[in-house]
């Protein structure tokens, strides 16, 4: 198993893993592969499940530390979420979902990672989390709404201190079908532009994902 550029990321061939938490070991999230080396446990982080793992494999560069304060917006049932979590042991993942299906399995997810705080709540309105959730070193967006790109601003502008980054996945189809992906991606570059944020990269991810992309932005 070897280190990659990216904090608490690890290589073994052409699969990416992260190392288990403590609190968690021997638990699956997804069916994962779980490899033991030295006393750790390394879980296997599917690409075809994880749009962040994609956008690593396709070349994706950010610094984050074990200590990284994050705030997740869509986090579904916690997949990607629970390999942040095994990245940040000692920071905080506040995750935002508004589905109740969704939500009932991260909370569940929470219970052997006290280092994820589950939130209730639309992401279309920062303003209602604004007692659980602080200053985050990252925010992290994966929502397939029409305006996937004002929601990624809003929370910026509330919760993104001012050296942070932050990480958005486009579903291209979900803002316009009736254009191109690539002009998708560039109608929101212009759009976080104008809202004074610096675009770093965007990548594709193909094969993992079909239209879509990640937009990597900082202040």
């Amino acid at each position: 198993m070897q280190k990659t550029d990216i904090t608490g990321v690890y290589k073994d061939k052409s699969q990416i893993f992260t190392e288990n938490i403590k609190e968690s070991k021997g638990v699956k999230v997804y069916n994962e592969k779980i490899v033991k080396q030295k006393n750790k446990e390394f879980r296997s982080w599917n690409p075809y499940r994880s749009k962040l793992a994609a956008a690593i494999l396709n070349g994706l560069e950010f610094k984050i530390k074990k200590d990284s304060n994050i705030l997740y917006l869509g986090a579904a049932t916690g997949t990607t979420v629970s390999h942040i979590s095994d990245i940040c042991k000692n920071g905080m993942i506040f995750t935002v979902e508004n589905s109740p299906f969704a939500m009932k399995k991260l909370v569940n997810l929470c219970k052997n990672r006290p280092n994820i705080i589950p939130i209730f709540e639309d992401a279309n309105h920062p303003d209602r989390y604004s007692s659980i959730v602080n200053i985050v070193d990252i925010l992290y967006q994966d929502i397939s709404q029409r305006n996937q790109a004002d929601i990624f601003i809003k929370n910026i502008k509330n919760y993104l201190k001012e050296d942070g980054i932050g990480i958005f996945m486009v579903k291209a189809r979900s803002i316009d079908v009736s254009l191109k992906p690539k002009e998708t991606y560039d109608l929101v570059c212009s759009q976080l532009e104008k809202n004074r944020l610096k675009i770093n990269s965007l990548i594709d991810l193909i094969p993992f994902e079909k239209d879509h992309a990640v937009i990597f932005v900082s202040k």
